[in-house]
């Protein structure tokens, strides 16, 4: 730091004082300038020589890279005397090379064992009777959800103070890390989720672990090329972690549901709106858990509870207990299911749900109800199928067991309709195909 201060101080004077008293062919600059180079040159040439650790490499590096060929030589000042000169690098290539690659493995070694160090914390406090951190009202670990990926980040932001091409080697190297990390994440995160069902604060934990994945995701979403293997390791395993945490989140709510939704068939639909009103006070006791998870996670659970409540109120359709032969029968069925969904979709909506997908599937179903008119009722079916491409023949010869005033060619012929239209389209979303007619 001394020596560049004084070869950029010196030669300022040599350029504004001294340079006018000589000649021009004396090229008085040049001859300054190459002897605070070379003597520069060799001090950091014994240095890099020299067992450097740590932060003296990362500034005789910086010096190479950055202050010397930045600061000093673009100075406004000398820039354009230094430009003749061609002085070249503070260090040769190899030695300069030999340097980074000391750098890179140590800086690899020093955030791959703080990952490790960090997930090793993480745990140990998952073993303690505490409640996990709050930002902004959502569960959260400091550590995983925030200093991790602070780390990773400012690892690669120093390399690439030093230059580009190191920040981005190193990237490359943490990028090739991240995925291992995160596969110990899903183990000890799954461990967690076997072993401590009685914890006090279990859910609390599955929020803040499912939460700890977003900054991950987003870091890795914009920074990492679709064209690296390891993005798509790294988005798996977060997906992962997430769909785990959300199963068990929500287990407990759809096995409280399942008695409930029985009553539909139980009491023929005479008490659906009853019932109903049941399923979504039921629901709504544990969609106020699910406020600590960040916005995107909670959006996507309350998706999957919403896609959830409309394929159990279809799964009780399909269950043969109903069959009305008269047409008023059938209306007054349909009515009850039209209201139900209206209900649920209203709902859900009011408490966040974005997939709108689901909305038309009840209706149509209780249009299929309410038509007599076997062309219409065809034509009822085929616009189901556009919307949903994954029914198929076994679920739609169950439902329409309600209707049992359908002759058997008629059955036979609105079932053949529904096979041709939509043998080559495949669903955007699953609805039907998870669902299966015993």
């Amino acid at each position: 730091l001394h020596m560049g201060k004084t070869m950029k101080e010196d030669l300022i004077v040599v350029v504004k004082y001294i340079k006018q008293l000589y000649p021009p062919e004396f090229n008085v600059f040049s001859i300054y300038a190459e002897l605070y180079h070379n003597y520069f040159a060799s001090q950091m040439k014994k240095s890099a020589e020299s067992h450097l650790e740590g932060k003296d490499v990362y500034l005789l590096l910086s010096w190479v890279h950055n202050f010397y060929p930045k600061d000093m030589r673009k100075d406004h000042v000398l820039a354009e005397e230094l430009e003749k000169v061609k002085l070249g690098s503070l260090l040769p290539s190899s030695l300069s090379k030999e340097l980074e690659k000391k750098y890179l493995d140590r800086e690899e070694a020093t955030i791959k064992n703080l990952l490790s160090r960090c997930l090793d914390k993480e745990i140990q406090r998952w073993k303690e009777e505490e409640e996990p951190e709050k930002f902004s009202g959502h569960f959260q670990s400091e550590l995983l959800g925030i200093f991790v990926i602070q780390s990773i980040y400012s690892g690669q932001k120093r390399a690439k103070d030093i230059s580009t091409a190191v920040g981005e080697e190193l990237s490359h190297r943490l990028w090739k890390e991240l995925p291992a990390f995160l596969k110990s994440y899903k183990d000890a995160f799954e461990d967690f989720k076997e072993k401590s069902k009685k914890h006090r604060y279990y859910k609390p934990i599955l929020i803040a672990s499912v939460n700890n994945c977003w900054n991950f995701r987003d870091y890795t979403e914009k920074n990492m090329s679709e064209k690296d293997d390891n993005k798509a390791s790294i988005l798996s395993t977060l997906s992962d972690i997430e769909n785990s945490g959300f199963d068990v989140l929500l287990q407990q709510l759809f096995v409280q549901l399942k008695p409930i939704y029985k009553k539909f068939t139980e009491n023929k639909w005479d008490s659906s709106n009853e019932i109903l009103n049941e399923i979504i006070k039921t629901t709504s006791k544990h969609i106020s858990d699910f406020k600590t998870l960040k916005d995107p996670f909670y959006h996507a659970i309350i998706e999957k509870v919403h896609a959830h409540l409309v394929k159990a109120y279809i799964v009780r359709l399909l269950k043969r207990k109903v069959s009305l032969k008269s047409p008023a029968q059938q209306q007054n069925l349909a009515q009850h299911i039209s209201k139900n969904a209206a209900d649920l979709e209203a709902f859900c909506t009011s408490n966040g749900s974005q997939a709108t997908w689901l909305n038309s599937a009840l209706p149509k179903l209780a249009e299929i109800i309410r038509l007599q008119d076997l062309g219409a009722i065809k034509i009822e079916v085929a616009t189901l199928a556009t919307t949903y491409p994954d029914i198929r023949k076994r679920h739609l010869e169950a439902f329409l067991y309600i209707k049992a005033n359908l002759s058997r060619s008629e059955l036979k012929s609105i079932l053949g309709y529904l096979a041709d239209g939509t043998a080559s389209l495949l669903p955007k979303a699953p609805l039907f195909s998870d669902i299966n007619v015993s």
